[in-house]
Parts: structure tokens; C-alpha cells; sequence
């Protein structure tokens, strides 16, 4: 076994920018940029947010717009999207924006790209992109897009910005397809390990087998999504974490509800097949005080031999998911050297 583990990898946050409850988008989009903030503070190394539609928890469609918004409310992390759904979106529109986000933010921004379109077929309809056409031609997409940032484009149809700028480019999935694809490409890759870890293990194998060297990467470098409930006592943190387990038990249902406050009896709202369900979604989901996560994070990074966590707090409560964030932060004390960056 390699010797990987919570202190010498890099972490990361997620913010799927959730409206809870009784408050707002305006108001998400505020908490957002606090966390990054603290994140920055925290010595975070990314802050991304994924493109979701017709979700009313989840304020992120605008993704190119938040991550403008985020990084000029901070100086040093980076920022980027885990992911942008490419089957919505000419690969023309992605490098201009992302182009002009680079030229706006020089060597702060990431671009993931998903396969999926995030969202259902009557809103991927809405959205004026042929979901079927357009999820099959996603490798041949995400070629295009590369081409647009190199300075050698063949075509006549120049991104500007983003000719000749360096915009990191991640495949991020959570099955083996998207595995082979980066390792074919030699691009990082992330795995949603948050809401899909059934093919984990299975696809970072078939991501390092695939693997080819890049002009961007020379050697395979690994992401996981984990969901992380810390508090300063275990108890605690199992009391914050009911407010995901209502939250999957949604998603699971088909509903797109707000992120509620912890219900005051979890049992009551699922039964065994629906709490199977969620739980076996949320298998990689940490909960607990600062010592009890720290010990299952680093086993999970020890087992998997991951390069860097992407980690989602999804709590209820804004100074309790700063907290939680506050205290895995703390967990690590190793700087990682600069060549090992990506």
C-alpha cells in the first residue's frame, strides 16, 4: 500500500449551494461566498460548484456566474465546476466562458466536465440541447473543448478569451465511463463517490489502466467526492447529519424539497427499503467529531490511495457546516509541495 493519507493529500470543497428551508437563493448565495472565504482561510485548495437545474434546493444553475462571483470575492483558491453538464452546452460557449473567467482570474480557474445533464429529460428538453445526441458525443465534445484553449486549433472558430490559456480541464463521473475517457485523454479525473460509490475502487483502476501521459498530466491523478458531518462532538454531528439523510430520502422519492432543519424524528419519515437505499448512497459519508472523522478519512484515503478529497458539508445550519469544514481543515498539518499540484 501506498502511503497516502489524510495529511499528505489536498482537500477540497463541493458547494452545491443549498437553499434551505425557509430562506432563500439570495441568501445561499451569501453563505457561499463566506464558506469560501473561511475555505481560503481554511488553506482549502478548491472551491467547485456543480450545475444542477429545476432542483429547488440547489441554487447552482448558473454555475459560470457563481464561480465569476466567487472568485472575485476571494484571492487565492481555486475555483471551478464539479462539473459543467458539456451535453447542455456548445463546447464553443464553455471555452469562451471559462476562457474569460481564466484572462479575469489568471491560474485560479478549473473546469470539470460531466457527462450526465444533470437534471431530468423534460428540463434537459427545456435547456434547447438534444440530451441523447449530445450524451454521445461527449468524448469527441470534450476533445473540441480542449482544442479551443491550444493555440494549434485546426479549426477556423477561435474561443476569445480562451485560445492559448491554460484551463485546467477535469472529467469528473461516477461509473467506468468516464474513467476510461480521462485516462485515454490523460486529464485528472474525479469520481462522485458523494451520492455514487458503487464503482469506486472499480474506477480508479480502470482510470490508472487507461492512463495515457499528457501534455496536462503525467501521471494519474485521482479525486473522490466524500460527505463530511464533523462537529465537536460526535453526538452532534449525528444530530446535524439527519438533515442529509431527509435530503437523499428526497432524492430517492423523486422530490427536490429545500435542505431542511434535522427532523426531530428521522425514523418516522422512511422505511427500511428507503433507508437502505439512502444509506447505501451515502456510503462515504463520515460523520462524527473531529478525531472519529479524521480516523475514517484517512483510512478511506489509505484504502483507495486517492490524491485529494472533495468534500460536502451539506448542514443546515451556516456557522455549524463552517464548523465542520473548520474542523477537518485542522485535521491536516503537511504542506504539500508545489510539483505534486495540479
Amino acid at each position: 500500500m501506498g502511503g497516502k493519507n489524510l495529511q499528505n493529500i489536498r482537500l477540497s470543497i463541493l458547494d452545491l449551494v443549498p437553499v434551505n428551508a425557509g430562506s432563500t437563493p439570495g441568501q445561499s448565495f451569501k453563505n457561499s461566498v463566506d464558506l469560501a472565504q473561511k475555505a481560503e482561510a481554511f488553506g482549502y485548495n478548491r472551491f467547485w460548484m456543480s450545475e444542477h437545474h429545476n432542483m429547488e434546493g440547489v441554487a447552482s444553475s448558473a454555475t459560470v456566474v457563481l464561480i465569476g462571483h466567487i472568485a472575485g470575492k476571494t484571492k487565492s483558491i481555486r475555483v471551478g465546476s464539479g462539473g459543467i453538464m458539456l451535453p447542455n452546452h456548445a463546447p464553443l460557449v464553455v471555452a469562451e466562458q471559462f476562457g474569460t473567467l481564466a484572462t479575469l482570474y489568471p491560474n485560479r480557474i478549473d473546469l470539470g466536465l460531466g457527462r450526465a445533464p444533470g437534471t431530468d429529460q423534460q428540463t434537459s428538453r427545456a435547456l434547447r440541447r438534444s440530451m441523447s445526441d449530445s450524451v454521445e458525443q461527449f468524448p469527441s465534445n470534450v476533445v473540441e473543448l480542449q482544442n479551443y484553449f491550444t493555440n494549434e486549433n485546426p479549426g477556423s472558430v477561435k474561443a476569445v478569451p480562451g485560445k492559448g490559456l491554460d484551463v485546467p480541464i477535469w472529467i469528473l463521473g461516477s461509473s467506468t465511463y468516464g474513467a476510461q475517457l480521462a485516462g485515454m485523454l490523460g486529464l485528472p479525473y474525479a469520481f462522485a463517490s458523494h451520492f455514487a460509490p458503487a464503482f469506486l475502487d472499480t474506477a480508479i483502476q480502470v482510470y490508472k489502466d487507461h492512463f495515457k501521459p499528457s501534455a496536462t498530466l503525467q501521471k494519474p491523478y485521482v479525486m473522490a467526492g466524500v460527505n463530511v458531518v464533523a462537529a465537536d462532538t460526535t453526538e452532534e454531528a449525528k444530530h446535524l447529519a439527519t438533515s442529509l439523510y431527509a435530503f437523499f430520502l428526497n432524492v430517492i422519492r423523486g422530490a427536490s424539497n429545500p435542505l431542511g432543519a434535522p427532523p426531530k424524528d428521522l425514523n418516522a419519515l422512511w422505511n427500511d427499503a428507503e433507508r437502505a437505499a439512502v444509506m447505501q448512497m451515502l456510503t462515504y459519508n463520515f460523520v462524527g467529531s473531529k478525531e472519529l472523522v479524521g480516523q475514517q478519512l484517512n483510512e478511506f484515503v489509505q484504502r483507495t490511495q486517492v490524491d485529494e478529497l472533495m468534500v460536502v458539508s451539506n448542514i443546515f445550519d451556516h456557522q455549524a457546516r463552517i464548523r465542520s469544514y473548520e474542523l477537518l481543515a485542522q485535521l491536516q498539518h503537511t504542506k504539500i509541495p508545489e510539483a505534486q499540484l495540479v
